[in-house]
């Protein structure tokens, strides 16, 4: 028995800004100490709170340390695990307080959560099966294969609402039942996408990296439920510690008899494999995706058929995302009721969002549906740095919209998204302040549906790419208003004319923008204005002569030679010279250059 555990993030956010040094220092540390008997290092996944790490927790005492570094192992490793001395300074600062420690729980970050698909991330080793049993794990398969019947498994996801987490909100219940008939006559396929594309998504990667075996299990379940033996797991090669543990994790699993032949001597059979997909987005489309494990060139297909009559090797096939089935175990566990009990009328459950962009608290955030934009920017995330105001948001990244402030106090469901011109899509959340460029954002997005488009059909490849050079036209000041009208006119072409769902989306970063910031699409036109001051084009940078000091500094720093003046008077900006990279406006230290 150890008397302390001590669990380091292990996900890629945390491992990207050193975790595994401080896992190596904290055991030469314990070592040195004497304590390796007495201290067990846990590598668990994301606890969620990505602006923190590295990540540390020790308990009993559930300290939580954020920005560990490893010159700090040595003082925690003596103080706490030696003399039992917290070290305050490290502490998570909510979780500081007069006369004790105060639980995460407590925090804002994570008051307001409700965690059910990441309820062991950042809690179990994600590479030890018995952790995973320990909390409860594989009990749901046990329970649907020895007490309930396919088509009670099917009634009890329908009865709790779950509808799927990788975009469009379809019930996750009804695709089962699409694909459940002929169970036993007909073989049939279970996929997982774990294909995550979206600029600033990471949701799935940490449900992996953190509890693989939740995924496993699900797929089990849904292979039960259709009448399926064979699952495939389609995961991006970018992800490497999430394969990783999705490797562990199946041999594992095979080797307690969870997956493969007569589980829990039911007569059940059931494997899995993994699919590595080259990262290409279009592979997130269901057709795209089972076309890629075919071996083949990932593009869409037509439907119908729809996957759930004819997909992989062109036999009955469903597939859910990483977090849909995140959410199965729990509900077969917990019962229908207590799911549906959570989120609004036609959104139940919870949803995962990686918050990211300009807010103070960038992370893992798992809400009810329903929650308003306002508490997960404000109350969840901190706030916007420096003062700034909100402006706008973005969900569902390249195929989502921009929710602009008028409506931060919406409740997030699937239908409220899509009624104000957004989506859900996967839960990539990104945070604008008053400095962001509309125009510019939906310009960012056209150009990663430009570069990600499989080409198949003739309005997603040429299409986006006359609407990327028109806002590219718009944002260095050359455009005019017919400009506009024909980018809006091209919007509705595509989205009614595209082949598949990521060429019909493709258009809302543009239709959202303009539905909600049109004036800033006419200040680029008319006045040849960015009024956020971000299109390089249309700006001008100049030295205010009554706060200018003749320090020189400026034109020191200015790689383009583009400043003159002497010591000890006013400089002036060479327009013509001037690359408008903003170094001169950085280095100022009395705030003379400004931009307009």
């Amino acid at each position: 028995m150890y008397r302390s555990h001590v669990l380091v993030c292990g996900g890629t956010g945390c491992t990207s800004s050193g975790s595994e040094k401080i896992i190596e220092a904290l055991k030469n540390e314990l070592e040195k100490n004497g304590l390796t008997d007495e201290v067990a290092i846990v590598k668990t996944g994301c606890h969620g709170l990505c602006a923190a790490g590295p990540i540390m927790a020790v308990y009993p005492e559930a300290c939580f340390y954020s920005m560990v570094k490893v010159e700090d192992i040595p003082e925690i490793v003596s103080e706490h695990l030696l003399k039992g001395r917290v070290v305050s300074r490290l502490l998570y600062k909510e979780t500081s307080a007069e006369g004790g420690i105060l639980s995460l729980n407590e925090t804002d970050f994570y008051k307001k959560q409700t965690r059910i698909a990441l309820r062991n991330c950042g809690v179990i080793n994600p590479e030890n099966i018995d952790e995973y049993i320990g909390t409860g794990g594989y009990e749901a398969l046990g329970k649907v294969l020895t007490e309930m019947t396919p088509d009670e498994v099917i009634q009890t996801l329908l009865d709790a609402g779950l509808r799927g987490r990788g975009g469009a909100g379809f019930p996750t219940g009804l695709k089962w039942k699409f694909a459940s008939g002929n169970r036993g006559n007909v073989q049939k396929y279970v996929c997982c996408n774990a294909d995550e594309g979206d600029p600033g998504a990471f949701m799935d990667r940490s449900v992996l990296e953190g509890d693989p075996h939740v995924v496993l299990e699900a797929m089990a379940i849904a292979g039960y439920a259709i009448g399926a033996d064979q699952g495939y797991i389609y995961v991006r090669a970018e992800y490497p510690i999430a394969v990783e543990r999705l490797k562990i994790a199946i041999a594992q699993a095979r080797e307690y008899g969870l997956l493969g032949k007569n589980i829990f001597d039911t007569g059940f059979n059931f494997d899995i494999d993994l699919r590595l997909g080259a990262g290409a987005f279009v592979c997130g489309e269901e057709t795209a995706l089972m076309t890629s494990i075919e071996g083949k060139r990932g593009e869409p297909r037509p439907r119908p058929p729809f996957p759930a009559v004819k997909g992989l090797f062109d036999k009955p096939t469903i597939l859910n995302n990483v977090e849909t089935y995140a959410n199965i175990p729990q509900i077969i566990l917990n019962g229908a009721q207590w799911f549906a009990s959570m989120g609004t009328e036609k959104s139940k459950g919870t949803k995962v969002f990686a918050l990211g962009g300009k807010v103070n608290n960038t992370g893992l955030v798992e809400i009810p549906m329903g929650t308003t934009l306002r508490t997960i920017v404000e109350d969840i995330g901190g706030g916007i740095p420096g003062g700034k105001k909100f402006k706008a948001a973005q969900t569902g990244g390249p195929s989502g919209g921009c929710i602009p402030a008028e409506h931060f106090d919406v409740p997030i469901d699937y239908d409220n998204l899509i009624a104000i011109g957004s989506m859900m899509g996967s839960g990539g959340l990104i945070v604008m302040d008053e400095d962001n460029c509309m125009v510019d954002i939906a310009k960012f997005f056209l150009q990663f549906t430009v570069d990600e488009s499989c080409g198949k059909c003739t309005p997603c490849r040429v299409g986006t790419k006359r609407m990327y050079e028109i806002l590219d036209k718009i944002t260095k000041g050359q455009g005019t208003m017919e400009d506009i009208d024909k980018l809006e006119e091209l919007c509705y072409y595509i989205k009614e004319n595209a082949l598949c769902g990521l060429g019909q989306t493709a258009p809302n970063p543009v239709l959202s923008t303009l539905r909600y910031f049109r004036d800033e699409y006419i200040a680029h036109v008319v006045d040849k204005k960015c009024p956020a001051g971000v299109c390089k084009d249309l700006l001008s940078y100049k030295i205010d002569p009554d706060k200018c000091r003749g320090c020189t500094l400026c034109a020191r720093t200015c790689p383009a030679d583009a400043i003159e003046g002497k010591v000890k008077e006013t400089h002036y900006i060479n327009p013509d010279k001037c690359l408008k990279c903003g170094a001169c406006m950085e280095k100022c230290r009395f705030g003379a250059i400004y931009k307009e």
